[in-house]
């Protein structure tokens, strides 16, 4: 049985049958949660909460520690950055290295320079992308799921997330929970 459920989580994956969507929907997708969470507000791409110690950038709020920093969450920004470079974005080059600010006040003398202003339209202009490396994650993510539930609820979580996934919106609705809820694998 286990073996079973493994097997077609794979199939399923390598088939693309899971996150697999059309470029319409990659759209939508990028546009509702820019709504949500950003407000569809350009100035929101780029943020550093009071009492958090990372950047947050991008629709999907991707971390991004200062050099030599490590924290409770995964670091996303350089995955995503690293993500696009392979789909042949053109990523400037200070976005490739370390996290340029050392902190949030550093962060926020930096809100309205011109460099801050070009990161935003970056992150603007590569919203479909952002949405694309979520659905990635997502992809990643289903077989942690399934392994992280207790052994009788396995194949529902599969079942369920799959419910889901065929529905209307259901890719929006899992990408969003999955990137702002976590996977519930911990």
């Amino acid at each position: 049985m286990k073996a079973a459920i493994t097997e077609l989580i794979l199939a399923l994956l390598l088939c693309g049958c899971i996150t697999t969507v059309s470029d319409g929907d990659q759209v939508e997708i990028a546009r509702r949660i820019f709504a949500n969470e950003c407000g569809a507000r350009l100035e929101l791409l780029t943020a550093w909460n009071r009492g958090e110690d990372f950047a947050s950038l991008g629709i999907g709020h991707f971390i991004w520690y200062p050099a030599g920093q490590e924290g409770i969450y995964t670091e996303t920004f350089p995955e995503l950055t690293g993500f696009m470079l392979q789909q042949g974005i053109a990523v400037p080059a200070w976005l490739q290295g370390d996290c340029p600010w050392p902190d949030r006040e550093a962060f926020m003398a930096d809100i309205d320079s011109p460099e801050m202003l070009r990161l935003r339209l970056f992150l603007q202009d590569t919203m479909e992308y952002q949405t694309a490396f979520m659905l990635k994650r997502l992809d990643r993510a289903l077989p942690g799921m399934v392994v992280a539930a207790p052994w009788g609820d396995k194949l529902p979580v599969l079942w369920q997330f799959m419910r889901v996934r065929l529905s209307a919106g259901g890719h929006y609705a899992l990408v969003d929970y999955a990137n702002f809820k976590g996977e519930g694998t911990c």
